[in-house]
């Protein structure tokens, strides 16, 4: 596909273009494209497809020639294009053009970005539902309150000789505590949000030999660890990139980790004990046909803080020990890797821990994924909660309004009515070229 956007793109493509009849909007035409300087000269057979603005995905005229493959007739179809006055697009300046006609919000923009870059089903799906506008909606209806409060607020500073105030303090509190319930409910669901759009590193961790490469194998679908009844096998991190029910997951097998005076064994249990203090989350495997040690108990005990599934393998021996016998752990997955069902349901405990079960995870769910809209959101809710509390406290409107003002920039910012150019350079540059 080449793509053409400005004034005078139906013009260009006339001009390298044979047509019984000009283009008609929105219909594809099958066309000759020759070189029309000097000896006429042949290329291609296409099918051209004219999109006037302002409807158009940039705003502005496009001409769509839709060509076969091969790369060198594209090229020289690319030359003669420019040679009739057009120039190579920039990094995302279709994209950026549609931002700047109004054809998209900088959500919007940004979740093309996004959807070219999915790897996943789930990615591509909240990518695309920003595309269409879920958290566009969201955001605005955020913001045209905080306006609305904020314009009534000016009002009775503005006018203080009516002696009339056009909200009192306890609706602003009240109001505010609305807004922060709203912003909330977008920030719950960012955390899932950001996750399936930059994934996890999930750290596989456990004694030697309590089946944490066959865990590894598993998840993987290949042989990619070695796996023995020696104990020690692996001595450095194995990682692996996979996807679990959507989400993209760094898998990292690891040492098992105890007691050793052996160096190379050694530093593999440094290296798993690195590897958890950087992990997103922690599957820790135990052995039920092994009695429970004071290793297990150390592991249980540093890794609380963590998202942590506790696997308890090996079911189908003959146990030494039951999972009450944990006590008070909680998010524990009693299984043998050798059975399929039960692999499956670790599987559907470790999307459950990272984002909820898939049905959770509904169309047109309001859910940031952005860490530029995130932060900005948690900064207006900052904002939003000095507001509420100098309202609540009766402090003067000037106050009040200062976080409100505040606030309501934060969230214009999401969107891109109140941008800087840097920034809009520093989006669209990370675009691929011709989007």
């Amino acid at each position: 596909m080449v793509r053409i956007s400005g004034a005078d793109a139906l013009g260009i493509v006339h001009s390298i273009i044979v047509v019984e009849k000009e283009l008609q909007p929105r219909y594809a035409t099958l066309v000759k494209v020759v070189n029309k300087q000097g000896k006429s000269k042949f290329l291609d057979q296409s099918l051209a497809t004219y999109f006037p603005g302002p409807s158009s995905y940039t705003g502005e005229d496009v001409v769509e020639l839709g060509c076969h493959g091969n790369p060198v007739m594209l090229q020289e179809i690319v030359q003669i294009i420019i040679r009739a006055g057009a120039r190579l697009a920039e990094p995302g300046e279709f994209t950026l053009r549609a931002f700047l006609n109004g054809r998209l919000d900088l959500i919007q923009a940004e979740a093309v970005s996004d959807l070219v870059n999915a790897v996943t089903p789930l990615q591509a799906r909240i990518a695309f539902d920003q595309l269409e506008g879920t958290a566009t909606s969201a955001i605005k209806d955020i913001d045209e309150k905080l306006f609305d409060l904020i314009a009534r607020l000016e009002a009775s500073i503005d006018f203080p000789e009516e002696d009339y105030h056009f909200v009192g303090s306890n609706s602003v509190a009240s109001q505010v505590r609305n807004l922060l319930t709203q912003t909330g409910r977008l920030l719950d669901n960012a955390t899932r949000g950001r996750l399936i759009r930059e994934g996890c590193q999930v750290v596989i961790l456990g004694k030697p030999n309590v089946g944490k490469s066959t865990l590894f194998n598993r998840f993987v679908g290949v042989s990619r660890a070695i796996v023995t009844d020696i104990p020690g096998t692996t001595r450095d991190l194995l990682t692996e990139k996979i996807e679990v029910e959507g989400i993209p997951i760094t898998l990292v097998d690891t040492a098992g980790i105890r007691e050793t005076s052996n160096p190379i064994e050694l530093e593999g249990v440094n290296r798993a004990r690195g590897a958890l203090s950087v992990a997103g989350a922690v599957i820790l495997v135990l052995d039920a046909s092994r009695r429970l040690e004071e290793q297990d108990r150390v592991l249980l005990d540093e890794t609380p803080e963590k998202n942590r599934i506790v696997v308890i393998n090996k079911n189908d021996l003959r146990r030494k020990w039951q999972a009450k016998d944990l006590g008070d752990v909680s998010n524990v997955v009693d299984i043998s890797l050798h059975e399929e069902t039960d692999f499956s349901i670790l599987r559907s405990a470790l999307t459950a821990m990272l984002v909820g079960s898939s049905e959770e995870i509904l169309r047109d769910t309001p859910m940031l994924s952005n860490l530029r809209h995130i932060g900005l959101v948690e900064r207006a809710a900052t904002s939003l909660r000095r507001a509420e509390k100098a309202a609540e406290d009766a402090r003067p409107e000037e106050l009040v309004l200062a976080d409100l003002q505040e606030a309501l920039e934060n969230m214009e910012e999401v969107t891109g009515k109140r941008t800087a150019d840097d920034l809009l350079n520093k989006i669209f540059t990370e675009f691929c070229i011709g989007k």
